[in-house]
């Protein structure tokens, strides 16, 4: 079991209780994405145990993350808004130069890839403005609700492994995520296994079908990649906040971000 892998569930778990922050944004920082997608689509495979030491470590830290800060996000997102956004905000600018390296940006990308960039990221950027679904908090099942919450978290999860893409924001947009949060914070068992049900189907997927793109279509998937990071920050941008001490402690939350994520791209093993 790869144990160190606890502390790293715990960041990406963290970022996907945020709606506008990728868990897949976290794994590109630390330097596990592209072991992650393998562990992810070779779970059911020859080399299973292999892959069940790398993900039970990172499960038990984003699901111990998701039950014991469910409550701490919603409290900070509610009364921190702007510096909780803008420290995110930082982490996300700050691993654009990271990806891109890795990505040869300069060297691989044509004129075609660069299009799609903006292309992708401008379509996520205006994601921004949609208004999200009615968020009526969900506290029992019924036949209909287990369907739609099942395929929230299948859409939800495919968004997780797409940096730049938040599968909260996802659930937001569905009118999922209050249910959600409300759901790990109670401990809503049956609420919480409907919607990691449809998580874990939709992990399986789209790990297939991001891993098959990245293999085959290396430079158009990366520059897709680039493109929903970029849009992100669109997303995530809470507006100039109020001179004071609010814009004082988003100044501070902005430089930290962009500090944290400077030190684990150095440390990342892709890096060196």
């Amino acid at each position: 079991m790869e144990w160190k892998n606890i502390y790293r569930g715990f960041l990406m778990g963290i970022c996907d209780l945020i709606p506008g922050v990728s868990g897949g944004t976290i794994a590109f920082i630390l330097g596990i994405y592209d072991r992650l997608l393998t562990a992810i689509s070779g779970f059911f495979s020859r080399d299973w145990k292999k892959h069940i030491g790398f993900l039970v470590p990172l499960a038990v830290g984003i699901g111990l993350t998701l039950l014991l800060f469910s409550r701490v996000i919603d409290f900070l997102l509610k009364n921190y808004h702007q510096p909780t956004q803008f420290f995110f905000l930082g982490l996300i600018i700050g691993v654009i130069p990271f990806i891109s390296k890795q990505a040869g940006m300069k060297k691989n990308f044509k004129l075609g890839h660069f299009i799609l960039l903006l292309v992708v990221g401008a379509a996520l950027a205006s994601s921004a403005f949609l208004s999200p679904a009615d968020s009526t908090v969900i506290t029992s099942l019924t036949m209909k609700n287990v369907f739609g919450l099942f395929f929230a978290g299948w859409l939800g999860s495919m968004a997780m492994l797409l940096p730049g893409v938040s599968g909260s924001f996802i659930l937001l947009l569905l009118g999922v995520y209050a249910t959600a949060i409300n759901a790990l914070s109670t401990l809503n068992i049956p609420i919480i296994m409907v919607i990691g049900s449809g998580v874990i189907v939709g992990f399986i997927v789209s790990s297939k079908v991001i891993k098959f793109l990245l293999v085959n279509y290396t430079n158009a998937t990366f520059a897709c990649i680039i493109g929903l990071i970029i849009g992100s920050v669109f997303v995530i941008y809470p507006g100039i906040p109020e001179s004071g001490t609010p814009f004082v402690m988003s100044v501070i939350a902005l430089i930290t971000g962009l500090i944290v994520a400077n030190i684990f791209n150095a440390a990342s093993p892709s890096s060196k």
